[in-house]
């Protein structure tokens, strides 16, 4: 059975999506329909303030709850997906055509390969060989 987890705002990126659309709401919009009609939306203002708003208690929450901890995303990843040396090898999957390199795990007896993350630079690299207690990783192409 799958489980299911809700991404927090901190580690998925949207804090930016977040913010960007309390200022358009808020400032942009009410400006934009003030220079076109003369009249000023308060409305739409205060809206954009309330989502700015909420957007940075849930952000502080969250970050005061991680503080120190896992981020999200690493916390259940080793136990979703187990690695079992015996029997899998670490592998990098990468894309000759596109240059996109997955990190996974290769069965040893029937050469099934388990998607495991994404690898966009060293860092994360470094991050599927914490995760994992791995030294090396051989690549495919």
């Amino acid at each position: 059975m799958s489980k299911f987890r809700m991404p927090k705002i901190n580690s998925i990126h949207f804090d930016a999506v977040w913010i960007a659309i309390s200022l358009v709401v808020g400032i942009l919009l009410p400006v934009g329909i003030w220079i076109i009609t003369d009249v000023f939306y308060w409305v739409l203002s205060i809206i954009g303030g309330i989502i700015l708003l909420g957007f940075i208690i849930i952000f502080g929450i969250e970050m005061h709850q991680d503080n120190g901890k896992k981020p999200y995303y690493e916390r259940y990843l080793n136990e979703d997906i187990p690695f079992d040396s015996d029997k899998q090898t670490a592998v990098i999957k990468c894309s000759i055509c596109t240059g996109e390199q997955i990190a996974g795990f290769k069965s040893k007896e029937d050469g099934h390969f388990t998607e495991v993350m994404l690898i966009k630079d060293t860092y994360d690299l470094e991050k599927f060989k914490r995760i994992y207690k791995i030294t090396e990783v051989k690549k495919e192409y």
